[in-house]
């Protein structure tokens, strides 16, 4: 596996580092990446893999990959085997075997058992809208609610009956007894257990209480000895009541919580409840559609890992929230696509070039590069025929200086061919061009012709008697708004209506035809493609459009 620890520097290593010179972290470093598995990762989970990955990496660590199921109503074991997928397409790989905060139920019951026993926990009967009410404000304190003191006898016995599911869900819940005056509202006696008459798919119907994500997180932590346990920045406020529960539980390590902002890309959303709707309302394909920012989007559209990596790093790692322009990720995808991908030629919209003195049943396999920097991708073979097929827009018949390709009485050069002279065109009724005579300089391959005249632009072609067929989709952002789920706005109203249009009977190079799922081409002049994972293997290939060229490619390409 290639070094996928994140470079340069951040307070994160820093901390690290000082923990290590003041003999705080006298052992290994341990971190973790703990997903919730209710949906598939995103960009933003990207950030945090790579992260705690490096950094476990970076140090001799280790890092665990542990999934936060204290929902089960709301999780899929799908959306798990989704995680570990793109885990390792990232490159990393996770200490010991797969771990669940599910694991832990006997032990976190056993902890809130002992929080009852010594008096800092009890059953509370108040229903959600009077817990909001008594829980206060950010400026009011809140009100002990009335079942606050009650015995600890009474209150062992009624979690005894939540465990043994005699009340429905709702009527009961476990609170920690910390302060309801507290300024965070975080402290101000927080729900540890809730009833959910729900099946699980780790612990089956073993269960119907379940803890809180905040009673689980530092717990587990602890249980795993995870020394330094990295959240983003919304966990912030909930530190004081990570470290009380690790301050009042016989817990067997004492992790350390460090916040760092999260990542945000604008015209991106991230809310796992909205990506979920873009799903369940067939705004897009599913969770692995190619315009979704999640992990299996950005795989399918043709982003590389390697790209991916390498923006996080670009990105850094900060204490301060702020939103990532788009076109860092953009740049970050072309720049690795530009030194990697081979070079190939697709017609999208074809116009038949009938080459007049080239012999009817003649065929050249001509040579072209496999990537005009990289000796390593070979060669490639072209077959050339009397009749191929270019753009249409790279055609005109009349056009001024600006305009560096194919017109009538002018020449052109197709990439790695001949010299082509435009001589004549045919017409449908309609007074549509369907075909464009031209003659060719047969001496003119790999070398200028021979009078003199250089062409002043190169197009591309393929063959359309050895070429094959496919289908390209051209994607584009989902959303026309840079921050389509901010203030107060409609999310929705900001989905771009052409982020995909699908072009069917394109013609492709012949060995295209053969392109193994998710391999990565530049179509010259186009931009970049990746056959689709899914469907490439069935009936016409098909490929995504992963990005554009640079803008600069079209004056480029055009002399």
């Amino acid at each position: 596996m290639t070094d996928n620890v994140v470079s340069g520097n951040n307070f994160l290593r820093t901390i690290v580092k000082e923990d290590i010179a003041s003999g705080r972290l006298s052992g290994e470093l341990v971190t973790r990446f703990p997903p919730e598995p209710n949906g598939f990762l995103h960009i933003g989970h990207a950030k945090s893999i790579c992260l705690n990955f490096g950094l476990a990496k970076q140090f001799g660590g280790r890092c665990h990959l542990r999934f936060d199921d204290t929902n089960p109503a709301k999780e899929e074991q799908a959306y798990i085997d989704a995680i570990q997928e793109d885990i390792r397409w990232l490159g990393f790989e996770w200490s010991g075997p797969i771990r669940y905060a599910s694991d832990y139920f006997d032990t976190l019951y056993d902890y809130a058992l002992h929080l009852v026993r010594n008096g800092n926990a009890y059953v509370c009967d108040l229903s959600a809208d009077q817990a909001r009410e008594y829980r206060g404000t950010l400026t009011e304190a809140g009100k002990n609610s009335p079942y606050r003191d009650r015995s600890v006898e009474e209150n062992l016995a009624l979690f005894d009956s939540m465990r043994n599911g005699e009340f429905d869900e709702g009527s009961r819940v476990l609170r920690a007894k910390i302060d309801m005056a507290a300024p965070n509202i975080n402290l101000r006696d927080p729900i540890i257990y809730r009833i959910r008459k729900v099946s699980h798919h780790q612990t089956g119907d073993k269960w119907c209480i379940y803890p809180t994500y905040d009673f689980t997180h530092g717990q587990s932590d602890a249980l795993e000895g995870i020394t330094h346990s990295i959240c983003t920045l919304e966990f912030e406020d909930h530190r004081p009541l990570y470290e009380w529960f690790i301050a009042n539980l016989p817990v067997p390590a004492q992790p350390k919580q460090y916040e760092f902002a999260r990542l945000n890309v604008n015209y991106t959303v991230t809310s796992k409840r909205k990506l979920k709707m873009l799903v369940d309302e067939s705004v897009v394909d599913g969770w692995d559609d190619p315009r979704m920012p999640t992990i299996a989007g950005m795989r399918r559209r043709g982003f590389t890992a390697a790209a991916l990596r390498n923006f996080c790093d670009m990105v850094g790692v900060a204490r301060s929230e702020g939103v990532v322009d788009v076109a860092m990720l953009e740049h970050a995808i072309r720049d690795d696509l530009d030194k990697n991908a081979p070079r190939a030629m697709c017609v999208m919209d074809p116009l038949k070039i009938i080459i007049t003195n080239y012999p009817d049943d003649k065929v050249e396999w001509l040579n072209a590069p496999g990537h005009p920097n990289r000796d390593d991708l070979g060669e490639r073979s072209l077959p050339f025929s009397r009749e191929v097929y270019i753009e249409r827009e790279d055609f005109r018949e009349e056009a001024n200086k600006k305009f560096k390709r194919l017109v009538l009485g002018k020449k052109v050069r197709l990439r790695s061919a001949y010299v082509l002279l435009a001589e004549s065109v045919v017409k449908d009724a309609a007074g549509n061009i369907v075909e464009v005579h031209c003659s060719y300089d047969a001496a003119s391959h790999g070398a200028d012709p021979e009078d003199g005249i250089k062409p002043k632009g190169v197009i591309h072609w393929v063959s359309a008697s050895h070429g094959k067929q496919a289908t390209v989709r051209l994607y584009d952002r989902l959303f026309t708004h840079e921050s389509p789920d901010r203030g107060g706005e409609e999310f929705l109203d900001h989905v771009n209506p052409a982020s995909l249009s699908i072009i069917e009977h394109c013609w492709i190079e012949p060995s295209l035809a053969d392109a193994a799922p998710e391999a990565s081409f530049q179509f010259e002049r186009t931009g970049y493609f990746v056959a689709d994972k899914l469907e490439h293997t069935s009936g016409a290939p098909v490929f995504n459009r992963t990005i554009a060229l640079r803008d600069t490619w079209g004056k480029e390409s055009d002399v």
